[in-house]
């Protein structure tokens, strides 16, 4: 899609969903390719850090016996439990200092795709003056989509980066409907030689 969009600004904030081992290849619930955003990531991280702009990392963080796992009838393998090293955000997202983590999904009880659901990420986003996210990670069919659906939802202008997100397909086609639904609810889709200037 690639939609030429304004160059960053003050009221931008870079918001990067779930970039942890478990979801690389080789973890626990690998995302084909996830590690391909990581190097996009990285220039997006450059760009905002260059001008000061804020930006929130999301981050699965389960207690071992968390609903969305086969063992407690979800639909997913053990993940990013708290405290293991697959739940570690891998050390060549080049994370600048001042990067807010947001955890998620943190009781057994509820699980939570969104960033928004269950934390505070909206609040430390208007506290910030923002009003426009960036968003880019893992995966685009999940926390992504939904990630981008609450940030609609609560009056943000969204930027999907199309370049540095990647879908599980459980389901073929499932990344491209994804998509196609957080562009029906208002997102602008775009890659990094659109909004670098």
């Amino acid at each position: 899609m690639g939609t030429r969009i304004p160059g960053l600004h003050a009221g931008d904030a870079l918001i990067i969903v779930d970039v942890q081992r478990d979801f690389l290849p080789g973890g626990a619930l690998a995302v084909p390719d996830g590690d391909k955003v990581i190097p996009v990531l990285n220039r997006y991280i450059a760009e905002f850090a260059s001008r000061n702009l804020p930006i929130y990392a999301t981050r699965d963080w389960h207690p071992a016996n968390h609903c969305s796992f086969r063992e407690q009838g979800g639909p997913w393998p053990p993940h990013c439990v708290a405290e293991t090293p697959g739940a570690e955000i891998p050390t060549d997202l080049q994370l600048p200092a001042g990067t807010e983590v947001i955890s998620k999904a943190r009781t057994p009880e509820k699980d939570a795709y969104s960033g928004f659901q269950g934390t505070d990420l909206l609040e430390r986003l208007r506290a910030r003056g923002c009003t426009r996210v960036f968003v880019g990670g893992l995966a685009t069919d999940y926390c992504v989509k939904q990630t981008v659906l609450d940030a609609r939802a609560n009056g943000l202008d969204v930027v999907v980066l199309e370049d540095a997100i990647r879908a599980v397909e459980v389901n073929p086609g499932d990344g491209a409907r994804a998509l196609q639904e957080m562009v029906a609810r208002g997102a602008v889709v775009t890659t990094i030689e659109s909004i670098v200037t």
